[in-house]
């Protein structure tokens, strides 16, 4: 078997396993209570550090363009100043495969002083992320497609599709139309296939 064919398996397989084990439950939670703190005022923050950090900044921007604002928090920067812009009531979502990050930790402790709200996306349902946040989202695989099994793939994978159910939940609450969405987009492809079937 080719690597290749030896990671697209792995990569299958993993995200059926992911399928059969998600939480709808608790997506359903995460999401009630973001839109329960926006109607406070409050705002939602993502966070990571290294991979996860990258998916933090994409969640920010998938969210936002669904009526969900949210703020993308450098996971590192966060310790230095940064989390002065998370206030008391503020959602928090931090993303860690092991849950242990030793920075993301120093992190969670900064602003859950603060009085946010965390919420962690994590591999491991015992870690210390999962067992320090108001609400933990599992998102864990056990191998990564490839022969050191160390770089996050797979595990990337299952958090961006954890992330994005979230993301149809609150679309879904915030009854998003095309005619607000294209507001958003007016520019591209997205806003040229919404307005042309207005027309």
């Amino acid at each position: 078997m080719s690597v290749l064919n030896s990671y697209f398996d792995i990569q299958k397989q993993e995200v059926m396993n992911y399928y059969d084990e998600i939480d709808n439950r608790i997506l359903e939670e995460v999401a009630y209570i973001i839109k329960q703190q926006e109607s406070k005022g409050c705002r939602v923050h993502t966070t990571g550090i290294g991979k996860p950090g990258h998916l933090a900044s994409y969640v920010a921007s998938l969210f936002s363009s669904i009526g969900t604002p949210t703020y993308f928090l450098d996971g590192t920067e966060a310790i230095h100043g940064s989390s002065g812009q998370v206030k008391e009531g503020d959602v928090v979502i931090a993303m860690s495969n092991s849950g242990q990050t030793e920075e993301l930790k120093k992190t969670l402790m900064t602003l859950r002083n603060n009085g946010a709200i965390l919420v962690t996306v994590t591999g491991n349902a015992d870690s210390w992320m999962a067992e320090n946040s108001d609400y933990h989202i599992f998102a864990g695989v056990t191998e990564e497609g490839d022969n050191l099994n160390k770089p996050p793939r797979s595990s990337i994978l299952v958090e961006t599709i954890a992330m994005q159910a979230l993301s149809v939940i609150l679309q879904d609450l915030n009854n998003l139309t095309p005619e607000v969405y294209v507001k958003w987009h007016p520019g591209g492809s997205l806003g040229k296939s919404i307005l042309d079937k207005k027309k």
